[in-house]
């Protein structure tokens, strides 16, 4: 009996393994078709698909600036980021993350929303896939096209054109920095006429966009 349970908890773990490499390298080349975040969202699902050349680069130092200034020096996961997060939820108050760009697009693309140790465990698992097979451009191409960017609303494209009636192709610093801000909370947090923290922080955004061109936080995606 216990040697047939082994055998079929080996078996599962050979099927998640091979369906999960499948997966992933087939969204190397694939555009992302939808997501569980998209059909569960409820609100209907707007969204266009760019390849990132199509993506002005405002907004990928936006969101390195706002989202993960280690993107281009880390392997998938910040781990002082990670234990300051651990520190901040000790104490108690609201649960903050210490999420990379890397891993929000692993949970994005192959997850579900919310927490919980397993799915953390399995976003741990795709964000070492992805890392190792899509590479830097890929991922943010990836993340940028798939993040909510508003109510109903998924991708760089859609939020643009939602918010600023053109393309993500000619966003401008203030624009991208906009976008940015209302990420961690796009059905709360307006873009077009920001106030109060979504604003303060927006300008904080674009103030950093800058030191992220100067120093090469961005160029991994570029070179």
């Amino acid at each position: 009996m216990i040697t047939r349970v082994a055998r079929f908890l080996a078996k599962c773990v050979l099927w998640f393994i091979g369906l999960s490499l499948a997966l992933v390298l087939l969204f190397k080349w694939v555009p992302v078709p939808v997501t569980a975040t998209m059909v569960l969202d409820g609100n209907g699902i707007t969204k266009d698909w760019e390849p990132l050349s199509n993506i002005d680069r405002n907004l990928v130092s936006a969101v390195i600036a706002a989202e993960d200034g280690k993107f281009c020096s880390h392997s998938g996961f910040d781990r002082e980021a990670i234990q300051k997060a651990i520190e901040r939820n000790a104490q108690g108050g609201r649960i903050r993350g210490g999420s990379t760009i890397s891993q929000q697009t692993a949970k994005n693309v192959f997850l579900w929303q919310g927490g919980g140790y397993v799915r953390k465990g399995f976003e741990a698992w795709f964000t070492f896939l992805i890392e190792n097979i899509w590479g830097k451009r890929r991922i943010m191409e990836v993340y940028l096209n798939v993040a909510e960017t508003g109510i109903g609303t998924f991708g760089a494209e859609a939020g643009a054109q939602r918010y600023f009636n053109h393309s993500a192709s000619r966003l401008t610093k203030d624009q991208a920095a906009r976008m940015a801000a209302a990420l961690p909370l796009p059905k709360e947090r307006s873009v077009t006429n920001p106030a109060g923290f979504t604003r303060r922080y927006g300008n904080t955004i674009a103030a950093r966009m800058g030191s992220v061109r100067r120093d090469g936080l961005d160029a991994c995606v570029y070179d």
